[in-house]
C-alpha cells in the first residue's frame, strides 16, 4: 500500500511540476506582456489627447532608432499620425480616428487580460486541489492559514 501510495503522490507532483506550472508561467508571462500593451495604449492617448488639448500642429521629438540610439526629428504636420494595429501594420490615422481605435483596441485588451486572469486563477484552483490530493493520500493534516 505504501509503495502504491507514493507512485501516485510522485506522479501527481510529476503533473504539477511539469504540466500545471509550466501552463501558469507562460499565462502569467503572456498577460504580463497585454499589460505592457494596454500600458502602450494609454500612453499613446494620453499624448494624443495632450497634442489636442495644447492646440500643437507641429512638434519636435527624439526617435529611438533601436538599441537605445535616438535621433531627433522634426514632425510638420501632427494632425495625422501612424498607429502599429499589430502584426508589423501602421496604419495612418487622424487623431480622433486614432482615439476611437484605442478605445476599441482598450476594450480588448481588458477582455484579454480578463480571459489571462481567469485562466491564471484555474490553474492555481488546479495545483491547490492537487496539492489537497496529495495531502489527502500521505493522510495529513490540514493545515489552517
Amino acid at each position: 500500500m505504501d509503495r502504491a501510495r507514493q507512485k501516485k503522490v510522485q506522479k501527481y507532483e510529476e503533473f504539477v511540476d511539469r504540466r500545471l506550472k509550466p501552463d501558469l508561467l507562460r499565462a502569467m508571462a503572456e498577460r504580463d506582456k497585454v499589460f505592457e500593451q494596454q500600458k502602450i495604449f494609454s500612453d499613446l492617448k494620453r499624448n494624443i489627447e495632450n497634442l489636442e488639448k495644447n492646440s500643437v500642429t507641429s512638434l519636435r521629438t527624439m526617435v529611438n532608432l533601436g538599441s537605445e540610439v535616438y535621433m531627433q526629428a522634426d514632425v510638420p504636420d501632427t494632425s495625422h499620425i501612424f498607429v502599429d494595429v499589430g502584426l508589423g501594420f501602421h496604419v495612418e490615422f487622424t487623431r480622433s480616428e486614432a482615439l476611437n481605435f484605442i478605445g476599441t483596441k482598450e476594450e480588448q485588451i481588458l477582455r484579454l487580460i480578463d480571459e489571462y486572469t481567469r485562466l491564471i486563477a484555474s490553474i492555481k484552483a488546479q495545483i491547490k486541489m492537487v496539492c489537497e490530493g496529495i495531502r489527502e493520500i500521505l493522510q495529513l493534516p490540514v493545515s489552517e492559514l
